[in-house]
């Protein structure tokens, strides 16, 4: 008997880990396809093609071919970016990598749950949904600890789950969305931005036009590009920039775009309403299950101390989890209320503040890439971004470039930002960015003493 439920347990396991033509889409989409940016890209319009041009050819293409590269060295298969880091720079930094990996997503969860809100206070006609702190925060719990909670019947089944919510919920109205446009355009409408050489290439680099290039730094690759471009353009062609808020800009570009082109836009606006924001859910699950397996590992390792080194019968890391979950409650107590009724806001400042610890985990790759090609060449590889150690590192020095001036960008206040919450904005950034730098640095001190144990 006892032999069969381990035949039938194996045999679930093996259909959940086939690799199935729905389950590829569903995995590569939810990790490069994101609505959380669509209305950034949206209200900074036609110049939305130069800088996907930019970040992606510059950096982005660098970027994978550099990851490529230290993936294919023997003996660093495995681990990612924290293996890779190890290799070169030695444990401590590698470490402290990939603490900034693992928190960037935590800070991001804090903008997702703001759009989710948005999108709620659209469908059920509350806009005091996203322009109250108390009940925004109230919200956003709900949702966090639900999706925390939910963990505990397994890692299998909450991704099977997540894979259909995102199908549905992002994937699916992106491309209706994508196609409305279309017909929108067909249809001879007006449209609230014009595409030319003149418009896309920004003639004046300003903090203004600097900081509307952070959003890009987040959605780099082929499928991406394409959903972003023309869900971007959906929404900054179609509604006039004044009416674009980032926290409710996709779905009530939906409301305007279908009431224009004849179908009725108030009751499918909330059907899609509902729909982004179970997608989102979906998606917002997958992030609090996937990144903790890496800490887990940690923890076992003895970067964390050993009660983190604990699951439960379903191999589930729930103690990372809750703590993780912690970590964003304290983001979303402060930025929700610092920033008041001002949904946009908190918005602006979750996105800049996920960018800036993204980009402080590239800023580590970078470098690591380029000690590697400096130092170790004589390294066994299968793949090679080019065989010239010094073209490689010439490319690696410019997308650094790019990362360390985007990040410092992302301290800019995001246009828009009322006067008297431009030095709020600045304080919170420099304060959880220091936070977060420091902490991994400080954990590691322990590393030793909790190996031992």
């Amino acid at each position: 008997m006892n032999n069969e439920k381990k035949d039938w347990a194996l045999e679930q396991d093996l259909k959940y880990n086939r690799l199935t033509a729905f389950k590829l889409f569903a995995m590569t989409s939810s990790m490069v396809i994101s609505v959380n940016e669509l209305a950034p890209f949206g209200k900074t319009g036609p110049t939305a093609l130069f800088y996907l041009l930019i970040a992606g050819t510059a950096w982005f293409v660098p970027i994978t071919q550099m990851a490529g590269e230290m993936a294919s060295i023997d003996g660093w298969e495995k681990g990612g970016i924290f293996t890779w880091v190890k290799g070169s720079l030695g444990d401590k930094v590698g470490w402290t990598a990939m603490f900034y990996q693992w928190i960037h997503i935590t800070v991001g969860m804090d903008t997702m749950m703001y759009v989710i809100i948005g999108a709620l206070s659209i469908t059920f006609g509350t806009p005091w949904f996203n322009t109250t702190p108390i009940v925004r925060l109230i919200l956003m719990m709900i949702i966090l600890w639900g999706a925390t909670a939910i963990q505990v019947i397994g890692i299998r089944k909450i991704g099977r789950i997540a894979e259909w919510l995102f199908i549905l919920g992002i994937a699916l109205t992106v491309i209706l969305l994508i196609i409305s446009f279309f017909v929108y355009l067909a249809q001879g409408h007006r449209v609230h931005i014009v595409i030319n050489w003149h418009t896309i290439i920004p003639h004046h680099l300003n903090g203004t036009t600097l900081v509307a290039f952070v959003p890009f730094m987040l959605a780099l690759a082929a499928t991406a590009i394409c959903f972003d471009l023309l869900g971007s353009m959906a929404i900054g062609m179609t509604v006039p920039k004044g009416e674009i808020q980032n926290s409710t800009g996709f779905v009530y570009t939906y409301g305007k775009l279908l009431t224009s082109i004849g179908l009725p836009g108030d009751l499918l606006q909330k059907i899609v309403g509902v729909m982004l924001s179970c997608g989102i859910i979906g998606e917002l699950c997958n992030w609090i299950a996937g990144p903790n397996q890496g800490m887990y590992e940690a923890a076992k390792e003895g970067y964390m101390p050993k009660f983190f080194a604990k699951t439960t019968k379903h191999g589930v890391p729930i103690r990372i989890m809750i703590l993780q979950s912690s970590i964003v409650t304290v983001s979303a107590l402060l930025i929700t209320f610092t920033s008041g009724a001002d949904a946009d806001f908190a918005f602006n400042v979750s996105l800049a503040a996920t960018t800036a610890q993204y980009l402080m985990v590239y800023m580590i790759m970078l470098i690591a890439y380029m000690v590697l090609k400096k130092k170790h060449e004589d390294y066994h590889r299968m793949y090679y971004m080019t065989k010239n150690p010094n073209l490689s590192i010439a490319i690696a020095i410019l997308a650094l470039v790019i990362t360390v001036v985007a990040f410092f960008v992302t301290f800019v206040p995001a246009q828009g930002t009322a006067a008297g919450l431009r030095g709020i904005y600045v304080e919170t950034l420099i304060g959880m960015c220091a936070i977060v730098s420091i902490l991994p640095l400080i954990l590691y001190q322990w590393h030793e003493k909790w190996q031992k144990e």
